[in-house]
């Protein structure tokens, strides 16, 4: 998993591939020869000035600089409607690193404000799937870095319009393939268009084998000829413009907070059920969570949640700027304190040198300002964060209505959508509900299969003192340990299974100071039974893997069980509800991005994570095994 940048050389003050011995852009003007291949060829001015859907969708076979990107993005601020949102999904096997970037788009001064809001965000570019929101989120790029043979198709979602761009055929025939056709087949509609810059024989029948319709133009520059077209398969664009733009979430945790605001982002009008006075009071209470990817090694569904959860956060948390004493980035010591976990870092650090440092217990101690006796990795981006507080900036919006002091006890579906009502009656009705109440969510019939259990966890809260307060960094072992926050160092969390009591326990405190010993053995002199604490209830999943995505009628399908190998739209849904739920301890990572995953199911958007993931976390999982269906399960949303 480890990434491979592009090696660069610089030609007449323009980039040049090493590997590939090709130029990124024409040598008489890269932003004219975008405007004339890319944009014209695909009518995207005129589709747009007469845009009638709430969204349109690029994908791109080469980011390289991003000067396609960039350049579509000035355009749609330019001519599509102001509701309306871009989608731009572009695929890099080999990207460019920060400096090389910032270099390549130094060329273009008329894209400067968009060139520097895509840098920003470009900092931590892995090898994996990275949604970036731009404009208020009018504006999102999906860079899936890899392969793009093996990453279309993993991609969930429908296209409009191509942009076939990459290294020349003669020189990159890895990536023009017949599979990147077809899989181009496979996410059009009947108005997809196509424009790319070579002429090149295979790629013109390759394209018309896949269904395409191809025609040439004259070329850019000195190019002779290029090709256009549009597909000729598959139904038109049907996008639901009937759906009403309401939604209720039900829960104000992280879940809740996270899945409002994503859905407010698309315009929609949201009503947030929380039964206690304000948000974040439950599992999302406490005074600070860490913020972190615990990160695994290999390519698995927990790894990929963990690296992407997080880049997706801090992208979130880079928009909402949430104050100092509210949020620190600074930085995360991960400690190899065991056997087990010195195996797990090797992995990491193996995987992921770009995102974590390899540090030795003396500079871990100089790092973290305490004594450290092991080593470990360091983390500079991740940090602690006040969960309450990005709760209140997720949700502070006129569109989303906050409904505070109100229990939500049983939900219904209705003709026009969904019904919310409480012991007294009707609270809310929408066209989409999403529940996020952890496992209260099993006391829905329609929900009582999304299987989790409930963990009690009890944190500490040491006073800070003058030899405490030198603690510059989080520290995790088999728990954590953070700076000072109002004179309080968080230290935690107890684990325990099947308890959903809330009380503070001085059994709990002293197993809390057990651990203190691995993280900061200088430290001693707590009395556990003077301590303050808090304790709360997650919800976690038999695999640690969140629910996330529409729910099935487990009783319908229970009577009519379909065949291993059904697809996924005969199975009986029910249209318009929705859960995220059961992250367990990871809520500040996995929660925004399982907002995200569910309000691009929703708006029929493209996914920002691969189909084997959005399967992983398919809330319907543990029922479609008990059913038998384990393989309907792992591939319930490849199609």
């Amino acid at each position: 998993m480890i990434i491979q940048h592009a090696q660069l050389e610089w030609h007449e003050n323009q980039p040049y591939s090493s590997k590939y011995g090709d130029v990124y852009f024409s040598s008489d003007s890269g932003l004219d020869e975008t405007h004339y291949v890319f944009l014209a060829h695909n009518q995207l001015k005129t589709r747009w000035e007469n845009l009638k859907e709430d969204h349109f969708t690029i994908a791109e076979t080469g980011f390289g600089t991003g000067l396609n990107f960039l350049c579509a993005w000035k355009l749609w601020q330019e001519t599509a409607p102001a509701n309306a949102r871009l989608h731009f999904i572009s695929s890099e096997k080999f990207p460019l690193s920060i400096d090389d970037l910032q270099n390549a788009l130094s060329l273009w001064p008329d894209l400067k404000e968009l060139s520097d809001a895509l840098i920003q965000q470009y900092s931590l570019i892995s090898k994996a799937w990275h949604r970036l929101i731009f404009d208020n989120g009018q504006v999102t790029l999906t860079l899936l870095i890899g392969d793009v043979n093996e990453s279309l198709p993993k991609l969930k979602g429908v296209i409009n319009a191509w942009f076939l761009d990459g290294f020349s055929p003669a020189k990159n025939p890895d990536m023009w393939q017949a599979s990147l056709f077809e899989s181009m087949a496979k996410h059009s509609h009947s108005e997809t268009t196509f424009a790319t810059f070579t002429s090149a024989g295979e790629v013109r029948r390759g394209l018309q084998n896949a269904g395409f319709e191809v025609s040439k133009a004259p070329g850019f520059g000195k190019k002779r000829e290029m090709l256009f077209g549009q597909y000729q398969g598959g139904a038109n664009n049907t996008q639901d413009k009937t759906n009403r733009k309401t939604l209720i979430v039900i829960g104000g945790g992280l879940a809740g907070a996270a899945s409002a605001e994503a859905m407010m982002r698309r315009g929609y009008q949201v009503t947030l059920i929380e039964r206690h006075s304000s948000l974040a009071q439950e599992a999302s209470g406490n005074p600070l969570g860490v913020l972190y990817p615990r990160l695994t090694g290999g390519e698995t569904p927990l790894n990929a949640l963990a690296l992407q959860g997080f880049l997706y956060t801090l992208g979130l948390l880079n928009h909402f700027k949430i104050n100092p004493e509210n949020f620190q980035q600074c930085g995360v010591l991960q400690l190899a304190f065991n056997e087990r976990e010195q195996k797990r870092i090797a992995a990491v650090i193996n995987d992921h040198p770009e995102l974590v440092h390899r540090v030795d217990k003396t500079h871990a101690s100089k790092l973290s300002g305490i004594y450290i006796e092991h080593a470990g990795i360091f983390i500079p981006k991740a940090g602690w964060l006040n969960p309450a507080s990005f709760c209140e900036s997720l949700t502070k919006h006129p569109n989303i209505k906050k409904q505070t002091n109100t229990e939500a006890l049983s939900i219904d579906k209705t003709s026009q959508g969904w019904r919310v009502s409480s012991k007294k009656g009707l609270i809310a009705e929408a066209s989409n509900i999403i529940i996020a109440n952890a496992t209260d969510a099993q006391y829905f019939s329609q929900t009582k299969h999304c299987e989790m259990q409930a963990v009690r966890g009890q944190i500490t809260l040491l006073p800070s003192t003058d030899k405490t307060r030198s603690l510059q960094t989080v520290i995790c072992t088999d728990g954590y340990l953070s700076p000072a926050r109002q004179g309080l160092h968080c230290l935690g969390a107890t684990f325990s299974p099947n308890d959903i009591n809330t009380d503070i326990r001085e059994v709990d405190h002293q197993s809390n100071l057990s651990m203190l010993e691995s993280l900061a053995p200088e430290w001693d002199g707590y009395d556990a039974q003077l301590l303050q604490g808090r304790a709360a209830v997650r919800a976690t999943t038999i695999d640690y893997l969140p629910l996330a995505g529409a729910i099935l009628d487990v009783p319908q399908l229970k009577e009519s069980p379909p065949r291993y190998n059904a697809h996924p739209n005969s199975l009986p849904w029910l249209n318009g509800l929705y859960i995220n739920a059961g992250h367990g301890a990871k809520g500040l990572v996995n929660a925004p991005l399982c907002a995200e995953i569910i309000a691009s199911l929703i708006c029929n958007e493209p996914a920002p994570v691969d189909c084997s993931l959005l399967s992983a976390l398919d809330p319907n999982r543990f029922a479609l095994r008990e059913l038998g269906l384990k393989r309907l399960a792992q591939t319930i949303q490849k199609n």
